[in-house]
């Protein structure tokens, strides 16, 4: 292909100089001998541009003759009777051979340029091939973290319930079963039965609560979590919360500090609740019997409501703090080898609720506590359109363990 380029651009050469000394020539009474070099250079410099410089230097040789033979006195000789005519025909050479040296090499330049930038592309695109491939090997070991975390999640959270329910019943069909040597049945006191029954109403609970987080972890993952807003109080969701962690908090003391004339909030009291429940769980869980926690409430700002929840556990070192809330990420507390308190659930009850917050638009997160050793988690909620502040009755006891202090 190349070498038939090459053939083409000398007859091209050849033509193309052919036929504009032919018009010349017709025209020679009008044009003068710097007409015609000027044309026989264009000439020149489209053989050079198109075809490279070997077929303009062959252009130049042949405009030098024609420009001799036709167009220099003594015409139709190659001869030439005037000096000046002689500088005219070796400057027109030397021009019309730069000039196609010139157009071949910019030619070539552009060729090269191409070719690099091409080059270029194919580098790139193999780049980003590779950079899918990277991603998509990163995206693979990612998920194969996650199903890990989650397999271990599913082996303890509901083999651990499965477990002792198992148990539970297995004792209550053996004491139907089994039979003394005398020939009398072996029976449970019915304080035994009891506990069994509430082990399994608990583990049952307990894998209920399982399920419904992965359910709800996986709404907020996929955008779906719908949220049912209405006016509410932050102290009924509050005492509706405490009140069924009576049974967490029965070892521990609660108390209650809401700001006066605390203004409503336009939230989904289901799912805000849920988020001080979780908050209050862990505080129990990661603190001794005997000690206090604090939840508390007050506004932020003119649109924003702050809720607390503190306990005199040990604290989360500010190293884990962001990352707590990632989901099956459980994080282990500060303290010695001996005491350190480890982590129990699946690592998904913060996850959960850092969904929520933020579908409220609000936003969640831990910082030091105000006062001696512990963790203080903090989250906000918007209060929406302006209502009225809602007064509220003073010092209401919610519960046996239970205190409530107005600011």
């Amino acid at each position: 292909m190349a070498l038939a380029k090459s053939w083409t651009g000398y007859l091209i050469a050849a033509c193309g100089i052919v036929a504009t000394t032919a018009v010349l020539k017709l025209f020679s009474s009008h044009v003068n001998a710097t007409t015609v070099a000027f044309a026989l250079l264009l000439v020149v410099l489209l053989v050079a541009t198109w075809y490279g410089a070997r077929p303009a230097v062959a252009a130049s040789l042949l405009g030098v003759l024609c420009f001799n033979y036709f167009f220099l006195p003594p015409f139709g000789t190659l001869t030439i009777a005037a000096p000046d005519n002689w500088i005219a025909l070796i400057a027109f050479l030397v021009t019309a051979i730069t000039v196609g040296q010139l157009s071949g090499r910019a030619e070539r330049r552009a060729q090269e340029a191409d070719a690099g930038r091409r080059e270029i592309e194919r580098l790139y695109e193999e780049l980003q091939n590779a950079f899918e491939r990277a991603s998509h090997a990163e995206a693979l070991k990612q998920s194969e973290k996650l199903k890990s975390a989650l397999l271990d999640a599913v082996t303890h959270d509901i083999r651990t319930p499965l477990t002792s329910i198992k148990a539970s019943v297995s004792t209550l069909l053996e004491e139907l079963q089994t039979t003394t040597v005398n020939g009398r049945p072996v029976t449970l006191d019915i304080d035994a039965r009891k506990e069994m029954l509430e082990v399994i109403d608990e583990e049952c609970d307990r894998l209920d609560r399982f399920v419904e987080g992965l359910i709800e972890l996986a709404r907020i993952e996929a955008g779906e979590l719908q949220l049912r807003r209405r006016w509410g109080v932050v102290d009924e969701i509050v005492a509706t919360v405490l009140e069924r962690a009576e049974p967490l908090t029965r070892n521990h003391q609660v108390i209650v500090e809401i700001a006066n004339e605390l203004p409503a909030v336009q939230v989904d009291p289901r799912a805000v609740a849920e988020v001080v429940f979780t908050l209050i769980d862990n505080a129990v869980k990661y603190s001794a019997a005997g000690t206090k926690i604090l939840v508390s409430a007050q506004t932020a700002d003119d649109e924003m409501i702050q809720i607390a929840v503190e306990d005199q556990g040990q604290t989360i070192p500010r190293e884990m703090r962001a990352r707590v809330f990632d989901k099956f990420f459980r994080a282990t507390r500060d303290g010695d080898a001996s005491d350190s308190i480890q982590p129990k659930g699946t690592g998904m009850g913060l996850a959960v609720a850092k969904g929520i917050v933020e579908a409220h638009g609000g936003r969640i997160w831990i910082e030091d506590k105000r006062q001696g050793v512990g963790t203080r988690v903090v989250f906000t909620l918007p209060i929406g359109d302006a209502e009225p502040p809602i007064e509220r009755t003073p010092d209401v006891v919610v519960g046996p363990a239970i205190s409530r202090e107005i600011n």
